[in-house]
Order: structure tokens, then C-alpha cells, then sequence
């Protein structure tokens, strides 16, 4: 009984911060950290139908201060349960790290890249159902959220 009540909070919570954060950057093309410079872009296509790709830049790039720098990044899709649902990977690869490797906490230097997701459960490769996701980019340990559409 008390996890209804965790999960029915944690909805109510991301659905304000969505709510609030969609607001601040009704204006903007990307969500951005001002610390690092770093930023995620809105996937597309978006409303979703099968599969998607999702850009985004670590350390101000193209402009990179420090472009020798390795930052931790993971890039997950939630639903609005807070339930993970997808580990994209990395498209194009990278210098350290070959392409169509999962975005879970891999090393990555100041630039821009773009991950793909097939539109799949991580776990039995189903695709998901149509509704709202959120999906979460975390460069060394500091979080920024967007949020896509998937339609059937």
C-alpha cells in the first residue's frame, strides 16, 4: 500500500516539474545545465511512433573549454511511473566508445552527440505502449529532463 502511495507521489512530483520546467523553455530548442554547458535537445520525431533519436552536447560543445575532459553520462528513458524503460545507445560512436554501445554511465568527451532508441522494452524487447515518457541525460551526476510522446 505504501508503494501506491510512493509511486502516486513520484507521478505528481515529475508531473509538476514537467509542468514547470516546459514553462521555462517553452522558448528554448534545448534543455541546458548553465554549470557545464552541457545540454539535451528534444528527440525526434516526436510524437514517437517507432523509434527516435535524441541529440545532445556535454561541455559546451562545439565551443569546449577543456575538450581533454571525460564526463560520466547516462542517457535512460522513464515512464511516468518512474519505472525504467530504455537504455538508448550512442549513434555514430565516439573516440572512446564505438556506436550502439548503451548510454549507462560511459565515458565521453566535450561534444555533440546523438542516441537512438528503437522504441523497445529493455527488458523483452516489446514496444512500449503509446503515452508520455521522460527521458533523463545525467553528465556527472547533475540531471536534465525532456519529455516525448510516443503514439501508436
Amino acid at each position: 500500500m505504501t508503494q501506491r502511495w510512493a509511486a502516486r507521489f513520484l507521478v505528481l512530483a515529475l508531473c509538476a516539474l514537467v509542468t514547470r520546467s516546459a514553462a521555462a523553455q517553452a522558448t528554448q530548442q534545448s534543455s541546458r545545465d548553465p554549470v557545464s554547458g552541457s545540454s539535451l535537445g528534444q528527440n525526434y520525431p516526436n510524437p514517437v511512433s517507432s523509434e527516435t533519436t535524441v541529440p545532445f552536447s556535454i561541455g559546451g560543445a562545439p565551443s569546449c573549454s577543456d575538450a581533454g575532459r571525460q564526463y560520466r553520462v547516462s542517457l535512460k528513458i522513464y515512464n511516468v511511473l518512474a519505472q525504467l524503460v530504455a537504455v538508448p545507445v550512442l549513434q555514430g560512436g565516439s573516440s572512446s566508445l564505438a556506436g550502439g554501445q548503451p548510454l549507462s554511465n560511459v565515458l565521453l568527451t566535450c561534444g555533440q552527440y546523438t542516441a537512438y532508441w528503437d522504441g523497445k522494452y529493455l527488458n523483452n524487447g516489446r514496444e512500449v505502449a503509446s503515452g508520455v515518457y521522460m527521458y533523463r541525460l545525467e553528465i556527472d551526476g547533475k540531471a536534465i529532463f525532456r519529455k516525448m510522446i510516443v503514439m501508436k
